[in-house]
């Protein structure tokens, strides 16, 4: 017995030494996992936040929080379903976007981003008792009013990410209690004036976003703040203070004690950076945002010293200098496994030739270059046409033949070379282009025929040659651009009869500008299968014949306005990655008499003009069917017959111009139904009677009405005689809006009760005094 028992004590000490080990082992690990220098991706350090075992239950205090949190959601695609429901009610992490500490069973990450709108409209103060949130992620929630000071009690926080809220007010100094914060996000709020003193304690932070909010003070101020934190051992890599209201003078000593900084983002300030042109930072940037500080005159020597960038923004810096031919020797650094490179110089006063180079842009990034808005002349050299995206608009470059005949296929989904001195015939060899989504060469001295191979370009929905010398005739093989959104070939020397495949070929097509060219004969019918078309405009050629009455098929013309504010397209992206661009469009219309450009409201913008041509033949009553047209202009043509008694349909008319015409008959009464008609033109045409009264038509200048010598009435000075203006003129309503044929007259009523009496009394009569 005394053996047995001996044994049973022996196992009792081996199983005790074993659980010591394991809890030993636990600590060690959890020690181990307390290493937050690898932050990457939202894993926090070694921390494993896996979705724990179901024998792992979370702590209560903290589910009643995610309960209380949940009443407060509105869960738009029911993300959060899981929560509290009957066969996981005990068991909180295992719920959706709900991450535990395996051993503990602390909620250590809550990522509620994007897809949620909290009804109490701010952030909830019930956060705040969850004490071991290592990362919370808020972002995209539509959250407003201020940050809650209850957030500077979640000590373990690693990674808060507030961005593209509502909040409002200054930063809570509690934020710099986070002694573990690594990374904070508070971009795209509206949070005001600088970063408390506090934040001196963060000496972890890695990454600081504040771009996009209205951040006010000197900027010097904020980076002593910063780089006061722990001045020997400064962690920051990320600074990104773009848009913002910050202002001052930055030397070099701003930036002495940051030499982990990777990302420099200081764009669309008020500020002033003034570096010796001998300063080697301490730091190599991948990233450098600087658009819009004032920098120039002089090209900064300092970013020869960097060999990493793959994002340079100098854009709208007063630099007023030659452009160094080291820039190229620069990007040549840029790493193959890239996906996203690109280089803006914009709107500046930069100067001189664009030197070639043997550099070539890394085949599997998306390179993008951007030179537009400067003084640069000469050719444009042929190793950027491998460039991904590439604008060198308003420039005074002449050179062009080496550049668009590349020997090796092109990689340029947008192409702008617009705004320069390009006076050459274009050549001949486009089939290299075939990636090409935006093309524009408008407003150049461009001459000769459009060449055929611009057929080839397969994936083209944006075209613009406008403002250049071209002759002769489209070119038939442009009906293979079956993408094609956007055809700007106006004030051109282009002549020949409106192809019909404009209307078979392109069934995409949302804008057509032929105007100001040499096109005649009629316009063809196949322009009616153009269901996508917003824009047409065929002003100032010679197209004669009538308007085709089946303008009515033009569907996006017969909706009423329109979802999209713009009209944009994504290009060059690929399978591969989803890098690449968004382009907005932009036309210019004559509107109300004025060239403007329009852009930011374009997909709003639906137009038909049609005016100095050689049309005839009266104006069908089916435009009366487009109640989307904002603008319609028919002027300068020799159409006759009357102005349609639905013209009042056109509920969302702003402009109207029908004069130069030989229009008759009547102003219609139902025009003033149109309560948004800004502009209006009906002179010189043949109209007569009255102007209709107790309308806004009486606001309008007279010369809206001048050269129809039989009309009367206000605001004209030619006043109505007594019998024109005796009786009021019913109005017209929508629903009731008929064709006056003339026949129904005073007199026709005064015959039909003439003829009522006589052969009312003719019948009865005869009847009352024959007796059988």
């Amino acid at each position: 017995m005394r053996g047995e028992g001996e044994g049973i004590r022996c196992f009792k000490l081996f199983h005790t030494s074993i659980f010591a080990v394991l809890i030993l082992l636990q600590c060690c690990n959890r020690s181990l996992s307390l290493d937050f220098n690898n932050i990457s991706s939202g894993v926090v350090g070694h921390w494993d936040i896996a979705k724990v075992p179901k024998v792992i239950r979370c702590i209560q205090r903290e589910k009643e929080a995610l309960l209380a949190l949940k009443r407060d959601v509105v869960d738009y695609d029911s993300i959060l379903s899981s929560w509290g429901s009957e066969a996981q009610k005990q068991e909180c992490c295992i719920w959706e976007r709900v991450y535990c500490d395996k051993y503990t069973g602390h909620v250590v990450k809550l990522d509620l981003r994007g897809g949620f709108s909290l009804g109490v409209g701010s952030i909830p103060h019930v956060l705040g008792n969850m004490s071991s949130l290592v990362h919370l992620d808020l972002s995209a929630n539509q959250l407003v009013g201020s940050i809650p000071h209850v957030l500077g009690n979640l000590s373990s926080l690693v990674h808060l990410d507030l961005f593209a809220n509502q909040l409002v007010g200054s930063i809570p100094h509690l934020l710099g209690n986070l002694s573990s914060l690594a990374i904070l996000d508070l971009s795209g709020n509206q949070i005001e004036g600088g970063i408390p003193q506090s934040f001196s304690k963060l000496c972890n932070l890695q990454e600081l976003d504040l771009s996009n909010n209205t951040l006010s003070g000197q900027l010097s101020w904020l980076l002593q703040i910063l780089m006061s934190a722990c001045p020997d051992q400064n962690s920051l890599e990320t600074l990104n203070l773009e848009m913002n209201a910050l202002q001052g003078v930055v030397s070099e000593s701003h930036f002495s004690n940051l030499s982990r900084l990777t990302y420099l983002g200081l764009s669309s300030n008020s500020l002033a950076l003034s570096f010796n042109s001998s300063w080697v930072p301490p730091f190599q940037l991948e990233v450098i945002h600087l658009g819009s500080c004032k920098m120039g005159p002089h090209f900064p020597i300092w970013l020869q010293t960097q060999k990493n960038y793959r994002f340079l923004d100098i854009s709208n810096t007063g630099i007023s200098d030659i452009l160094p031919s080291w820039l190229w020797e620069m990007m040549s650094h840029y790493p193959e496994k890239r996906e996203y490179v690109s280089i803006d110089l914009s709107n500046n006063q930069i100067r001189g030739i664009i030197p070639n180079s043997r550099f070539e842009f890394p085949s599997s990034c998306f390179n993008r270059v951007n030179l537009s808005k400067n003084q640069l002349e000469g050719p444009i050299p042929s190793f950027l046409s491998k460039a991904s995206s590439l604008d060198l608009s308003n420039n005074k470059l002449s050179g062009l033949i080496s550049f668009l005949c590349p020997d090796k296929v092109s990689n340029l989904a947008y192409l702008d070379l617009s705004s320069n001195n390009l006076h050459v015939q274009l050549p001949n060899c486009w089939t290299n282009f075939a990636n090409l989504v935006i093309l524009d060469l408008s407003n150049n001295a461009l001459f000769g025929k459009i060449p055929t191979t611009i057929g080839s370009l397969f994936s083209i929905q944006t075209l613009k040659l406008n403002k250049n010398r071209f002759v002769g005739e489209l070119p038939s093989s442009l009906k293979n651009c079956t993408r094609l959104v956007v055809f700007d070939v106006g004030h051109n020397n282009l002549s020949g009869m409106l192809p019909e495949w404009l209307g078979v070929g392109l069934p995409m097509l949302a804008i057509l500008i032929l105007r100001s060219n040499h096109f005649y004969g009629n316009i063809p019918l196949q322009l009616c299968n153009l269901k996508q078309i917003q824009i047409l405009d065929l002003s100032i050629n010679n197209i004669s014949g009538s308007i085709p009455k089946c303008f009515n098929n033009l569907t996006k013309l017969t909706e009423i306005g329109n979802s999209n504010l713009t009209i944009h397209h994504k290009y060059g992206g690929d399978g591969l990655h989803s890098w690449g661009g968004i382009y907005e469009d932009e036309a210019s219309l004559i509107w109300k008499g004025v060239m403007s450009e329009y852009k930011s409201t374009l997909g709003l913008v639906k137009s038909i003009h049609l005016s100095s041509n050689q049309l005839t033949g009266e104006i069908p009553n089916e435009i009366a069917d487009l109640v989307g047209l904002v603008s319609l202009n028919l002027s300068r043509n020799n159409l006759t017959g009357q102005i349609t008694p639905k013209i009042g349909k056109l509920q969302s008319l702003d402009s109207l111009d029908l004069s130069n015409n030989q229009i008759h008959g009547t102003i219609p009464t139902s025009l003033f139904q149109i309560s948004g008609l800004g502009k209006l033109d009906l002179s010189n045409n043949n109209l007569f009677g009255r102007i209709p009264m107790g309308t806004r038509l009486q606001n309008y200048e007279p010369s809206a009405f001048a050269g129809n010598p039989l009309l009367c009435g206000i605001p004209l000075q030619q006043l109505c005689s007594p019998k024109e203006t005796s009786t009021e003129e019913p109005p017209v309503f929508r629903d009731q809006v008929e064709d006056n044929d003339g026949f129904i007259t005073p007199g026709f009523f005064v015959s039909l009760a003439l003829g009522f009496v006589v052969g009312f009394w003719g019948v009865c009569g005869s009847l009352m005094f024959i007796r059988s």
